[in-house]
């Protein structure tokens, strides 16, 4: 192994029961009654889908960037001032770059968001780099993010290790080529099953790979 590409909410950030709820506040402040289906319609959408989703299925009088807006205000203070990491994951990451084993970020989430929560949890100078689809790459449907995170680690896909928490994610992880490691997050617990049998190893807490028999799997890594 060469490096990792981590997925940051749900993976290292505690912050997907954030956005679940999100979507409900979002439209019960537009006097909307969230139907039940909302939450698992999008889920696995970019925020620039979901805003236009939103904006499409509901009578909110509102355009896509008007909903991105609204919804961004309402996650930033989530952001800047709430979430934390899962637990482990500060020593995990410490623990990489004291070995100079490189990782980046891969992420579907606002680029100012990420950065307030990274610079807040004092984390944010461990990273090789932050991608995100403000990046003019698409979600995580496709593969482009992790092979632009590849390419900045100077590595081949099978040798860069990708750690996601999200099913559809790791599918295309995976069908791209990569090392694929699945992270067990409570919002993901129907599909982790199906995140095992499709990932190459799994996880279900930092400790378990805060090892040496982990970390001697990379290039250099001591």
């Amino acid at each position: 192994m060469r490096g990792i590409i981590f997925d940051l909410d749900g993976t290292l950030l505690d912050s997907m029961p954030m956005w679940h709820e999100l979507d409900l506040r979002f439209l019960r402040l537009h006097g909307i009654e969230p139907p039940p289906d909302v939450t698992e319609a999008v889920k696995n959408m970019t925020v620039e889908d979901a805003a236009s989703y939103y904006a499409e299925r509901f009578p909110l009088a509102m355009s896509p960037a008007a909903v991105m807006a609204e919804c961004e205000a309402l996650a930033a203070e989530e952001y800047r001032s709430r979430l934390q990491l899962k637990p482990g994951a500060a020593d995990f990451l410490h623990a990489l770059a004291e070995r100079d084993i490189p990782f980046g970020l891969a992420s579907v989430t606002y680029r100012r968001l990420l950065e307030a929560a990274l610079e807040r949890l004092n984390i944010r100078h461990l990273f090789r780099f932050l991608l995100t689809t403000e990046d003019g790459l698409p979600g995580k449907h496709r593969p482009d993010l992790y092979l632009r995170g590849a390419e900045l680690l100077q590595a081949e896909p099978a040798s860069c290790m990708v750690i996601e928490d999200a099913l559809y994610a790791a599918k295309t992880a995976k069908q791209a080529g990569f090392y694929a490691v699945g992270f067990r997050d409570s919002a993901a617990a129907a599909e982790w099953n199906e995140i095992c049998a499709v990932c190459d190893r799994t996880a279900e807490h930092w400790a378990e790979l805060n090892s040496p028999a982990f970390f001697s799997e990379f290039q250099d890594g001591s």
